[in-house]
Parts: structure tokens; C-alpha cells; sequence
């Protein structure tokens, strides 16, 4: 069979001010009609660089310096930018990270599906709007004559992701670049993404390139895969082959850095120390070689070619001999003593928006973001909230913080009732309870120096003198793992898992009891991610620190959390501590979560699909009656329609409320453990 697509020693540069970055080096791929390759590595290695080239959507200052690319034995490097606008959308489509970026927010969804059959093809209106409906029925969009009448903005992260689906497939492309099209998205629904691009190419016979950072995907979606490194391909083999056999030292990191419910026992997550090289300057000897377990003088003198076994190739002159084995290389995590004390407290908080209408803005609804909520959280804890977008997690955390008011219930901080209306904090209570924003780019002065980002709530809260409040900058720098010389810098110049440091930084300013980190490595590449997550650990066992871990990663959460409570739509479904929740979980939810979860193992793909989540999430502002998960719960029945479910006790410290739990009822002598109530 001939290649659908044939890249062939690519090089692409960028020009800025002082040098070229040479962002793909001699790099080399093809694809197969009806084949899946996954191309991965960490951000900056050059993926969606290839991806781009492939679409020619390069961005002014780069260019293709050599190489071809062969589509269907068409050369789209040599193509004229007019000629390459007949091949765009037609042979092939690109499905981006970012969905909204790429649709036009005045503009029906019916109308931007259907604009490449109109240009392409020259269909009438009645014809292009007919193929709409086919294609979004196709990607199995929920109601799909409805969406055709509505704007971008008017629909979740999951089923925008789905219209630009749509739009790639409308003209039949044969080959379809996904690049990270899951990133942004909640386990449940990446999981339905990638099912959908999965049937899809077996269905059509497209080729799909398919571009991430995370093992788990690439292990269960692909038949083939390329790992690069600053911008040149380390490894290519069949997926089964690189899983089970890999040779290169750079995929065996990759792996190690990713959180895994496979494990028995909680080990430090392994990371990759240093970042990948400058690509402006000239680089000698192998590019992963500063970051290398293995590198010897060799590796720093030449860039090693790639050897040939096979079908499986490799660039390494010191090869590994597969993956990494947890226990040799990682060490297990250690227990802090926590205390027995009790920090916070949360009882039966609710939280409601105003929807408000008309001239006078009368209320005309509620947006019911969390609904009787209650738990506990001990002294040196960390507590973990997991849930789908929209469920309420990030309304809670605001809120034990005191950035935003409860519609109903009390919350308790260090012996005090803190949301009492007459409640007046102290500079010391203030400074107790930090944030750990989600996006640390748009929780950062982009104005202010590092310096006076972390100087800022020493100042307000009048600590120290000048020179103190400089020393204890470094000091908060020291910690996080950043040099002295950061602080003159401002908050564009950082890499992203930079400026996540940069706002945990931030949070420790103060010295505070509590931390609430609302998804704080969602955005980062696994080994970035495992570095964040060992550092808070770290920090954790050194300070006491309390954390109510935000997150929508369950492999994350349970690495993290000592106690985990499952949120579905406002409510709390199960809590108990992590082993009992992820090993033995009572809710079909959460068991629908924990199935959604990629695994970087190619044997389990598709072993866990059957008892997925499906489905959109209900809307908050009419939720279903009775239980609320019901209507994507596969053992409904009528009583939960009509009934809401009570806490159930399944163990020490173990709740659920489902009317047809997956595990039995038991009795506890003696009382249940400490916060496992929900208050519903």
C-alpha cells in the first residue's frame, strides 16, 4: 500500500530578530489511508510545528526550508498559497487544540459547517446545510437540528470540539490532523472525542495524525507512533512495540512522568529534570543528552543517527530495553502524619447565580452551581474534588477561600465560622486561606515584575521592611525551584509550568494553613505536570500545608488526595478516602470516571469502554429530578426519577448516594469516619 502521506526530511525555521530557530530538523513521517499515527513529545518539541506545515498555516516568520511533503503524491511544500487553499478542508483537515479560537462567534454553527462545501464544491445553501445535519450526526452531536441554529458560545468545550470535527469532515478530507484535540477537555468527554475520530477513520478510511503530549492517549487510539525531541524524531514503532520494547530514553521518561492507577502503592511521580534545548542555538552532540540518565561523552560530541530494528527505529547510541520499572526507579511516596485536628469545616453550603432578564434585570432563574454540600478536612490534608466542568468544584473552592459568597450554609476555618454575616477577618485570617489559580498567566500581572508579584501581598499585609520583603522573594523563588534572576523578569517570559511555580510562589507568600488549587497542571505537559505535583507535595510535608486539590484528572487526583469527594452536577455523589474510591468506588460515576481514564498500556484499549460516562452534562439551571445523574446512569430505574438517594455507608470512611450502588451496604459499629458526610 502506497503512503497517504509521505513527509521527507522536513525543515522548518523561524526567523526573529537575532537568529533562525530550526523548529523541525531533517524529520521524517507517513501515514497510511485508515492509519492512525500518534506523534508525541513535551511542548516546544516541534509536533504542532509538523502539523502546521502539513496545513501551510505556518505562522509569517517561518517557513519550509527543505524537505517535501507528499499528499496523495501531490507536494504541498511547492504548492502556491491559492492552490494550497483547494487542498485545505478538500484532502485534508485540521481539528486545533482550541475550538473557539478557530470558530467565528458571529456566525451559526450550520453556517461555519457548511462553509467548505460551498467553497470547495460550490454546493447551494439547501445542500451544505443538508450535509451540516449528516456530519453532526455523524460525530454524534447531541440534538443535532438544533445546533444548527446556534452560536459557538452558546455550547460546551465538548460539543464545540465536536462541531470542528464537523467541519473538518464535511468535504471528505483523506487525511485529518488532530492536534491535542483533548487537552482542554474532562476525561468523560475526551473519551467520547476520541471514540468518535476512531470510527470515523475506520469508517471513511482517513488517515489521522495525532498529535499529544499524553502516553495514555497515544496507547489506546494508534497504530503507529513518533516520539519527538527538539524538533527531530528520538523513536518511531508500532504501538505495541514502543509500549512494551522502547528503546529510547527520552519515551521511557515520558511514560515514567505520567500518574498511574495501575500502581499498587503511591510512588513519586518520575520527572525530567532540566527543559528541552534552545532551539536558536547551535546544538552539538544528542539533544536530549543534558536531560539523560544515560548520556555518556559520546552522546554530548555527536548527534547520534537512527538505528534500525525492524520496523522499529531509534536515535540513542545508549538504548534503554523498554519501560521503566516503577519500583527500581521511583520511590514510594512517603506518608506524612497528619494531624487529627480539625481545619475546615463546610455544612450544607449552597450557591446559587441570578439569571436576570429584561430592561429591569428581574430574576428570571437560578443557576444552581452547588446544592448542600458538607465534609471536613483535617490539619496537613489533602482533599481532592473531581468532576466534569460545571459540576461545582471551582464554585466551592472560591468560596472556602472567601472569594465568593454562599447563597446558604456555614463555613468553619480554624475554629471559626468565617461566612457569618457579621464576620469581620483579621489580617491573620486573610492571609490563611490561598488560591492556586487554574490559569497562571491570567492570575499574573502581565504589567508586573515577577519581584512585585510576590512582594505584592507582603506589602498589603505591611510585612517586613523593604530588604526583608526582597529576601524573603528569593527565598519563596528558592523554593518553587526558580533562580534569583526570575524576579526580573515579568510573566511572558516563563514556560508555562514556570509561571504555575510562579503562583505557587505566590500562594506560599504568606505562610498560609490552607491552599486551594483549582486545576493547577491540567495545562501542562506529564513531565511538567510531575514536577508541579512532586514540588506540592513536597512543600506539603515540609509545611503542613493543607490543599483542596480541584481537578478533573483522576490519575492526578489520586495521586495527590489523602480524601477524594465526587462531584456530579452540584452535589456530592461518593467520598472517602482515595484507596477505597479508586480501587472499590460504589457510584457508577465515579466507576464511569475512573473507565474514561486513558491508560498508557496498549492491551487494556477499549477493555473499559463499555461502562463509560455518555452524554452531555444536564443543565444547572433546571437539573433532572430525583437523582441527578439518572439520565446518563446505565441502572436507572423509575425510583430515580423520583427519589433523591441518601449517603450510604460502604466502608470506614466510604459514602455513596445511589439508589443501586455497584458494591453492598455495610454497617459500621462505632460510627463512620471523619468527613465522609455530604449533607444530602
Amino acid at each position: 500500500m502506497s503512503s497517504l502521506l509521505a513527509v521527507n526530511n522536513l525543515k522548518v525555521q523561524f526567523a526573529s530578530r537575532k537568529a533562525f530557530a530550526t523548529a523541525v530538523d531533517d524529520f521524517s513521517i507517513t501515514i497510511d489511508p485508515g492509519e492512525c499515527v500518534g506523534l508525541v513529545g513535551e511542548s516546544g518539541c516541534g509536533k504542532t510545528t509538523t502539523g502546521l506545515a502539513v496545513m501551510r498555516l505556518l505562522p509569517n516568520n517561518g517557513k519550509i526550508a527543505s524537505g517535501n511533503i507528499l499528499l496523495d503524491g501531490v507536494d504541498l511544500a511547492t504548492l502556491t498559497e491559492a492552490e494550497m487553499q483547494g487542498q485545505r478542508g478538500r484532502t485534508v483537515a485540521l481539528i486545533p487544540q482550541d475550538p473557539m479560537s478557530s470558530l467565528n462567534p458571529t456566525m451559526k454553527i450550520g453556517r461555519q459547517i457548511g462553509e467548505g462545501l460551498r467553497i470547495h464544491e460550490g454546493a447551494s445553501d439547501a445542500d451544505a446545510r443538508k450535509r451540516s445535519l449528516e456530519v453532526l450526526e455523524m460525530v454524534e452531536m447531541p440534538r443535532p437540528k438544533e445546533r444548527l441554529e446556534q452560536y459557538p458560545f452558546e455550547m460546551s468545550g465538548g460539543l464545540r470540539q465536536r462541531v470542528i470535527i464537523a467541519m473538518g469532515l464535511v468535504c471528505r478530507p483523506k487525511l485529518l490532523i488532530a492536534d491535542e484535540p483533548t487537552t482542554a477537555l474532562d476525561v468523560t468527554i475526551q473519551a467520547q472525542i476520541l471514540d468518535i475520530i476512531d470510527s470515523l477513520r475506520r469508517e471513511l478510511n482517513m488517515g489521522v495524525l495525532l498529535i499529544t503530549h499524553d502516553m495514555g492517549v497515544i496507547a489506546g487510539r494508534t497504530d503507529r507512533v513518533v516520539v519527538m525531541y527538539g524538533g527531530k524524531k528520538a523513536e518511531e514503532a508500532t504501538t505495541t512495540e514502543l509500549f512494551t520494547a522502547m528503546r529510547h530514553p527520552y519515551s521511557e521518561a515520558l511514560l515514567a512522568s505520567m500518574p498511574n492507577l495501575e500502581n499498587t502503592t503511591k510512588h513519586e511521580l518520575a520527572s525530567i529534570a532540566g527543559l528541552p534545548p534552545d532551539l536558536t542555538k547551535e546544538i552539538i552532540g544528542c539533544r536530549f543528552a543534558p536531560r539523560c540518565a544515560f548520556a555518556q561523552d559520546d552522546c554530548r560530541k555527536i548527534d547520534p543517527p537512527l538505528s534500525i530494528e525492524g520496523d522499529h527505529s531509534f536515535a540513542c547510541f545508549h538504548p534503554v530495553s523498554g519501560p521503566q520499572p516503577v519500583t527500581i526507579h521511583a520511590q514510594e511516596v512517603v506518608v506524612t502524619e497528619r494531624s487529627s485536628k480539625e481545619l475546615l469545616r463546610a455544612e450544607g453550603i449552597i450557591k446559587e447565580f441570578s439569571i436576570k432578564a429584561g430592561l429591569v434585570r428581574h430574576k428570571v432563574g437560578s443557576i444552581k452551581a452547588v446544592s448542600n454540600v458538607s465534609f471536613t478536612i483535617n490539619e496537613g490534608e489533602t482533599f481532592g474534588l473531581v468532576g466534569e466542568s460545571g459540576c461545582g468544584k471551582t464554585t466551592i473552592g472560591r468560596m472556602l477561600v472567601g472569594l465568593e459568597p454562599l447563597t446558604a450554609g456555614q463555613v468553619h476555618f480554624d475554629g471559626k465560622l468565617v461566612t457569618a454575616a457579621n464576620y469581620k477577618a483579621s489580617r491573620e485570617d486573610q492571609r490563611q486561606r490561598q488560591m492556586m489559580f487554574q490559569d497562571p498567566y491570567s492570575s499574573l500581572n502581565p504589567r508586573m515584575k515577577v519581584n512585585d508579584i510576590l512582594a505584592e501581598p507582603l506589602v498589603v499585609q505591611h510585612e517586613g521592611t523593604r530588604a526583608e520583603r526582597q529576601k524573603r522573594v528569593y527565598e519563596l523563588l528558592d523554593v518553587v525551584g526558580l533562580e534569583e534572576r526570575s524576579a526580573d523578569r515579568y510573566p511572558h517570559e516563563f514556560s508555562g509550568g514556570q509561571r504555575q511555580r510562579i503562583g505557587l510562589a505566590r500562594a506560599l507568600a504568606l505562610n498560609p494553613k490552607l491552599i486551594v488549587a483549582d486545576e493547577p497542571v491540567s495545562a501542562l505537559d506529564v513531565s511538567i505536570q510531575a514536577q508541579i505535583l512532586n514540588l506540592m507535595k513536597g512543600l506539603q510535608r515540609e509545611r503542613q500545608l493543607t490543599y483542596v486539590f480541584v481537578s478533573h484528572d483522576l490519575a492526578v487526583v489520586y495521586y495527590m488526595a489523602d480524601t477524594i469527594a465526587v462531584m456530579y452536577l452540584g452535589k456530592i455523589v461518593e467520598m472517602g478516602d482515595a484507596e477505597s474510591v479508586f480501587r472499590t468506588p460504589a457510584h457508577p460515576y465515579t466507576q464511569g470516571l475512573l473507565d474514561a481514564v486513558p491508560r498508557p498500556n496498549p492491551s487494556e484499549a477499549g477493555v473499559r469502554r463499555g461502562s463509560r460516562v455518555t452524554g452531555e452534562l444536564p443543565s444547572p439551571i433546571n437539573p433532572p429530578s430525583g437523582c441527578r445523574f439518572r439520565t446518563r446512569c446505565p441502572r436507572a430505574e423509575d425510583l430515580c426519577a423520583n427519589v433523591e438517594p441518601e449517603m450510604s455507608t460502604f466502608g470506614p470512611r466510604h459514602e455513596a448516594a445511589c439508589h443501586f450502588p455497584l458494591r453492598s451496604v455495610v454497617t459500621i459499629t462505632g460510627g463512620a469516619g471523619k468527613g465522609a458526610s455530604s449533607g444530602q
